[in-house]
């Protein structure tokens, strides 16, 4: 109901005021515009978008996780990473971007370690918070049951910790959006992030605010998978 409010007043905005579609185009020339992408490249950058997001993705979560677990599992490992983690954790990453561009060159490259760089610290947080905020009682569970170290993660830590894991991983998977984006924008020939360049430079406004919007409902798309997943892993937590 608010989004079709918003959506009317914008039109009457558009119309009373005569508003020009290069400075704020109406919803009806939006839509226009993306039914025009639709028929043409749409889907072909949406697909190279959804491709690198979804590897990148998938490379820095089991990045992340790994890293996590393992600084989880020893104190002294932790103790020497931590300054360094810290130190990349807080260098802003779209700062960054350029340098990766510069790097590693305008290729798929650069924009896979953007994404990775970005997913990868809010699922390491994650993991280890998880791992180490698992209760005591399960752990003397394990020993009291004289479980392997393999049998102890599978069993006890592993689903214990999923619950902190999954707030890394839904803050990972809309950053791997933003990250997908921004690198496609910054350099790039194909995807989303291409298409609002190319909507920009060519003061094609309803292009570009069609590809806005997109990429926020593939923004919400990916969010929703994450929650859908999580709601089938934890549905445990809900019984009785």
């Amino acid at each position: 109901m608010a989004i079709a409010a918003i959506i009317a007043a914008w039109e009457l905005y558009t119309r009373f005021y005569d508003v020009p579609d290069f400075l704020l185009p109406s919803p009806v020339s939006v839509w226009n515009a993306l039914v025009e992408a639709a028929k043409g490249p749409l889907f072909g950058h949406l697909f190279y978008t959804v491709s690198i997001l979804t590897l990148g993705y998938a490379v820095g979560v089991l990045l992340g996780g790994m890293s996590g677990l393992l600084l989880a599992k020893s104190a002294r490992i932790e103790r020497w990473l931590s300054g360094p983690i810290l130190f990349l954790q807080t260098a802003p990453k779209i700062a960054l971007a350029p340098l990766f561009v510069i790097w590693f060159g305008l290729g798929i490259t650069s924009k896979l370690i953007l994404i990775v760089s970005l997913v990868f610290f809010p699922v390491l947080i994650a993991t280890l918070v998880g791992i180490r905020s698992v209760d005591r009682r399960l752990h003397d569970l394990a020993q009291v049951l004289h479980l392997s170290p393999w049998q102890r993660f599978r069993r006890i830590e592993f689903p214990a910790a999923l619950p902190e894991m999954f707030i890394g991983l839904r803050v990972g998977a809309v950053q791997a959006v933003v990250g997908a984006i921004l690198a496609e924008w910054m350099a790039g020939k194909q995807g989303l992030g291409y298409l609002m360049t190319f909507a920009t430079a060519t003061y094609k406004t309803p292009l570009l605010f069609a590809a806005v919007i997109v990429t926020a409902l593939l923004g919400i798309v990916v969010y929703q998978i994450i929650e859908l997943l999580e709601r089938r892993l934890l549905s445990w937590r809900n019984q009785p």
